[in-house]
């Protein structure tokens, strides 16, 4: 499984309103592979159909033809309790708004992936969850509510979310873009951090080109095509 990559895309195609007059085919024939804690930024310009690839990536969205494999699982998406489970043990996500639950504390949020994954919590979650926070600088803030958070940490717990269940791969959507520049370099840094120590890797949409500089790879799409990986 170490060599098996952890994203592979062959040939996948993504196409809207099919088989009316407005089809508009988005991806046109993607190949893309992924190793195993490699951490790459994905760049274009709006348009270049990056939310779409990522998307099929994170198994929200199917591919009108193609085929997808995350850690070394061939996707078939006609099998929807398949590819939620998949999702679930494989996936991290961070969005550029970190989408915290308002209602529940800072360790509440890191907890809730797993908590959905068991259908309960525990004593054993709820330490995981606390450790992860330490590492984020944030154990002092633990049991505050997100509106008690600055921006930047809040991010920093969205961040501990996507790393609780331990994933082979983190998608993270622009997530440092509602953040200052301070913020954000303390964010990226805290997912170098991960993807170095514990080999996780993580597939980084930004408009930022100061950050993709300072990722291992730079994939960039532009009209719905790789024109440079």
């Amino acid at each position: 499984m170490a060599d098996t990559p952890v994203l592979r895309l062959a040939q996948v195609r993504k196409s809207y309103n099919l088989g009316t007059p407005i089809e508009v085919e988005v991806l046109h024939g993607i190949d893309l592979t992924l190793a195993r804690g490699e951490f790459a930024a994905l760049i274009g310009p709006s348009g270049s159909g990056k939310s779409t690839l990522l998307n099929i990536v994170g198994l929200l969205e199917r591919p009108t033809s193609g085929v997808v494999e995350l850690d070394g699982q061939t996707v078939h998406g006609d099998d929807e309790a398949s590819v939620t489970a998949l999702r679930g043990r494989s996936l991290g996500f961070v969005f550029q708004f970190h989408h915290l639950i308002p209602a529940f504390t800072a360790v509440e949020n890191v907890m809730m992936p797993r908590i959905i994954g068991a259908g309960r919590a525990d004593a054993a979650m709820r330490a995981e969850a606390l450790a992860l926070l330490e590492r984020m600088g944030l154990r002092e803030h633990a049991h505050k509510p997100p509106r008690a958070l600055s921006g930047g940490q809040q991010q920093r717990v969205a961040i501990a979310r996507a790393l609780v269940r331990r994933p082979p791969l983190v998608l993270a959507d622009e997530p440092t873009g509602n953040l200052d520049t301070k913020s954000a370099d303390e964010a990226f840094a805290l997912m170098r951090e991960f993807n170095r120590n514990q080999a996780v890797a993580f597939l980084l949409v930004t408009h930022d080109p100061r950050l993709a500089s300072r990722c291992d790879r730079v994939i960039e799409l532009l009209d719905g095509r790789v024109v440079s990986a």
